[in-house]
């Protein structure tokens, strides 16, 4: 079957895209980012598209004209940095819908969430629901799937949270008590779902809950988790829900860091289901997950990413201090010896206010940028070119700087490779 899936390369995308080829289905991923998807699937054929953008019918025909299936597995957790939860989920799904029945596609998957109501009380459940209930209401061959919590043995968002929380030296902070219930589901019996209701047609027009076997609380999977990284047991450190919310809110106003609200209302709501109902209807029992984790072993690189998890955030606030703090520095205590160094690199001494000036208000826009978490990618560059280049300018044009006992320049080197670190661990998925 030809299959136009949307999300190809999100998190559970890819486990789909590569169960669906292995199937012998022809995949046509439909991706923000093309380039990125052939380096994943070499030969696939793609299609470059933007939700924020679809919202007519008019704008998905061309992609159906060869199409007999369409999946979506497509989603953002909340809007921000150019990003729209209601065009992703509520505005391109529904043109999506209506381009599906004038094109007479023979199946639509739509995946969205077991804790999409309104009830959570949340814009991610609100725009899920919604397209939800529009596409239950159509004349139209549709399986709609509300997955709980889906891990694999890769991670993204909150199951990297949670792998980041279990790698934790010494204890595992948890929100609140840590009662939080799931039942997840790896990504492999997803898809494995996914391929049922391709090619199935007792399936049409139902709505099914992917769930595993078994109920676990947030603590049972981090403890689980920090098992299969091979961690040594850790004591469970409750952290008050207002804190954690605070720490999310945060998040939310900078756009960037490990949690956000959302996820924690998510959380809070529920994500449980019936396992027996969707083993029964599905025709076989989804792995639990401590059989998951015994068939696909860590490795190092899994306890690299859970150790580092929260230290990049972390690392993001100490240049935003370094920064900023510098920036504000020059401009309230310039250096003693400006005047000394600007002579040096023979320029008129006038200058010296001015170039420490302009050196400051360049510290302070970059903690800007980073606070903001926008274009992380060309302030990785630009942090490393600028500390770089005043540090061999300086060194050059002063050279008993080396020497400074308190390593005024020497200091730089570290802090570089802090720099190219963080760049290194900007990529989530």
């Amino acid at each position: 079957m030809r299959v136009l899936l949307l999300g190809a390369t999100g998190f559970i995308g890819r486990h789909v895209t590569a169960y669906l080829l292995h199937e012998g289905h022809t995949v046509v991923a439909a991706v923000r980012d093309t380039v990125s998807a052939r380096r994943r699937f070499p030969g696939i054929e793609t299609v470059r598209i933007d939700l924020n953008r679809m919202a007519s019918a008019q704008d998905w025909l061309p992609l159906l004209s060869q199409a007999e299936a369409v999946v979506n597995c497509a989603g953002i957790l909340q809007s921000g940095a150019g990003q729209s939860a209601h065009a992703i989920h509520v505005t391109a799904p529904i043109a999506l819908f209506t381009a599906c029945q004038a094109a007479e596609i023979r199946r639509v998957v739509h995946i969205s969430a077991v804790s999409a109501d309104t009830d959570a009380g949340t814009e991610y459940a609100a725009t899920k629901k919604a397209a939800d209930d529009d596409l239950r209401a159509r004349d139209l061959p549709w399986v709609l799937l509300r997955p709980s919590l889906v891990y694999a043995s890769g991670s993204y968002g909150g199951t990297s949270a949670i792998r980041g929380l279990a790698g934790f030296p010494f204890v595992t902070p948890m929100v609140g008590r840590g009662d939080q219930r799931f039942q997840p589901i790896h990504a492999d019996d997803l898809a494995r779902t996914i391929a049922g209701c391709l090619a199935r047609d007792d399936l049409c027009r139902r709505t099914l809950e992917p769930c595993g076997p078994e109920t676990l609380t947030l603590r049972q999977i981090t403890e689980q988790t920090r098992m299969w990284l091979d961690l040594p047991p850790a004591h469970a450190l409750q952290v008050p829900e207002t804190l954690v919310r605070l720490a999310a809110r945060i998040g939310d106003v900078v756009g960037a860091g490990p949690l956000r609200t959302t996820a924690i209302d998510q959380m809070v709501y529920g994500n449980t289901s019936d396992p027996a109902g969707f083993e029964q209807v599905i025709g076989f029992r989804p792995r639990t997950m401590s059989q998951s984790f015994r068939h696909a072993p860590s490795h190092v690189q899994d306890r690299w990413h859970a150790r580092l998890f929260f230290l990049r955030p972390a690392l993001t606030v100490a240049l935003v201090i370094l920064w900023a703090g510098s920036g504000l520095a020059g401009f309230f205590n310039p250096p003693a010896d400006e005047t000394r160094i600007v002579q040096a690199l023979h320029l008129p001494t006038s200058w010296s206010r001015l170039i420490g000036n302009a050196f400051s208000l360049m510290d302070i826009t970059i903690a800007g940028g980073l606070a903001a978490g926008r274009y992380d990618r060309l302030l990785a560059w630009v942090q490393v070119l600028l500390v770089l280049s005043y540090t061999t300018g300086i060194g050059m044009a002063d050279p008993s700087l080396w020497a400074d006992p308190y390593g005024a320049l020497l200091k730089n080197i570290p802090v570089l490779l802090a720099m190219v670190v963080w760049a290194a661990l900007l990529d989530e998925k």
